[in-house]
């Protein structure tokens, strides 16, 4: 008799991502770069979910240039991008 081993699909992190099924405008808002307060309503989503991390180090690592990743406004990302470097 042989045994077979099924193996469940490895799920990316966007499967568990909060995010799913919202509308992506909240994400990107039009006053992002001038207002912090217009990204409020992606971080009330983002601060809640459990991939947040996973999904700040990926717009990090492919250089996001808009929205709202991991919580965080392109500027804050920004911000922190050049924190890691002097640190490094």
């Amino acid at each position: 008799m042989i045994a077979m081993t099924v193996l469940a699909p490895v799920s990316d992190w966007r499967d568990l991502a909060l995010c799913r099924g919202v509308d992506p405008a909240i994400f990107h808002p039009e006053l992002e770069e001038e207002d912090e307060r217009a990204s409020d309503p992606a971080r009330a989503v983002c601060f809640q979910c459990p991939v947040r991390e996973a999904c700040l180090e990926h717009a990090i690592a492919v250089r996001e240039k808009h929205g709202v990743w991991g919580g965080l406004s392109s500027r804050e990302r920004r911000r922190l991008i050049r924190r890691r470097r002097r640190a490094a």
